[in-house]
């Protein structure tokens, strides 16, 4: 089977910076704005070489999206920054009113997300944003997995015209995707072959995937592992070509299970093969403080909990 190996870990939410600082240099368009988190973002390398493209806003989210649904109509294209909680739970209506209503072209761009910020606990913590943002009409809504996907999805988006919702993360994590990649807005990859079970991830959980395909391998469990890295629109034709040959599927996500990947999946299933399915995510709860891997450990989002979904998914076949 095809293994992945890494020698270098970083955050997600640092590929962010990296693609904006670069979509900086490259697209006049670009603007950027900040409810004062420019560190937490990593935005500082675009500011420092884009001074009058930048707008800090302060503690003041719901007026950053406003703002940057006006500056689209003067052909700009605006880049929100905060935490994921705040980029969706705290701003809803102005997302819902301002920019997806009249879909205008705004990038919300939310790190933080999931359980994974840690130690500020269930407050500053969301597993919801997926469901919120996936319900609005027209919003696309991408997760990447590592700093490499990130960069590039950041570049990417910056060409699509419309709402976008990015998230991404704030612990270092293995860099296992190519450097030079090219991202496209709803095409899943295919990461490792496999016959017994399909295993579809996305963000942080994609590394945990494969993981537990290298584990079910040694115990003769062919796992087909797909990276979604685009949550809406969802690559159906990769999963139901999947399911087709494994019969049966396990989706893994940071992220409440009611309203994510996983009940994105069940209704491509229920309209078109009906297939066994587990679910590896959140258990309909808030989060608390600890580690990101005392976190994952706790709530069952690593690669010994794909492993026991796995198993029972099969004997379900």
């Amino acid at each position: 089977m095809k293994t992945y190996t890494y020698t270098e870990k970083k955050d997600t939410r640092s590929g962010f910076g990296a693609g904006l600082a670069e979509l900086g240099r490259t697209n006049p368009n670009v603007v950027a704005l900040c409810a004062d988190l420019i560190g937490s973002l990593k935005m500082d390398k675009f500011i420092e070489e884009n001074p009058e493209r930048f707008f800090q806003v302060g503690i003041a989210e719901a007026n950053m999206m406003g703002i940057a649904a006006g500056l689209t109509i003067g052909g700009k294209i605006p880049f929100t920054g905060t935490f994921a909680n705040f980029s969706t739970g705290r701003v809803y209506d102005q997302i819902r009113q301002s920019i997806a209503y009249s879909g205008k072209n705004v990038k919300i761009c939310a790190s933080h997300a999931g359980l994974t910020l840690g130690e500020d606990g269930a407050t500053h913590q969301i597993l919801e944003d997926i469901g919120l943002m996936k319900m609005l009409p027209g919003m696309v809504v991408i997760n990447p997995c590592d700093y490499n996907q990130t960069k590039a999805a950041t570049i990417a988006i910056a060409d699509y015209e419309g709402p976008v919702y990015l998230r991404f993360g704030r612990p270092s994590v293995p860099i296992f995707t190519p450097e030079d990649q090219k991202f496209e807005i709803g095409k899943a990859i295919k990461m490792t072959e496999g016959s017994d079970v399909t295993i579809v991830a996305t963000g942080h959980l994609v590394w945990e995937a494969l993981e537990a395909s290298k584990a079910l391998f040694e115990e003769g469990i062919s796992a087909e592992v797909i990276n979604i890295h685009t949550i809406k629109p969802l690559d159906e034709e990769a999963i139901l070509k999947s399911v087709a040959k494994t019969g049966c599927i396990v989706t893994a996500e940071e992220h409440n299970y009611l309203g994510g990947l996983g009940e994105s999946v069940s209704r491509v299933l229920a309209l078109n093969n009906p297939t066994p399915q587990e679910f590896v995510a959140t258990n309909d709860t808030f989060g608390e403080s600890g580690t990101p891997a005392q976190l994952m450990d706790k709530y069952g989002l690593n690669s010994k909990a794909i492993i026991s979904k796995v198993k029972s998914v099969i004997s379900r076949k």
